[in-house]
């Protein structure tokens, strides 16, 4: 994706214009003097850059799920 850059005192007067660009997926390198500050560019819908990571798959254990109830309770009785 291409980066665009622009100063700050242009997204300090256009902060509206940048937020909607950055929605639509754009990412901007924000100057002072010809120096780079920094980035902004959209995040997931979590905002976490998607650094979840699964660590346990209960389905192949239980199909149909478990309940929030007995997983709790398990966890309390496993951690004293």
């Amino acid at each position: 994706m291409k980066t665009s850059i622009i100063g700050l005192k242009e997204l300090r007067e256009h902060t509206e214009k940048y937020v909607s660009q950055v929605k639509k997926g754009r990412v901007f390198t924000i100057v002072r003097r010809s120096k780079p500050l920094f980035k902004i560019s959209p995040v997931d819908a979590w905002g976490d850059e998607g650094t979840w990571e699964s660590v346990a798959d209960f389905k192949e254990l239980f199909p149909r799920g478990v309940s929030a109830e007995r997983f709790l309770s398990a966890l309390k009785t496993k951690n004293g």
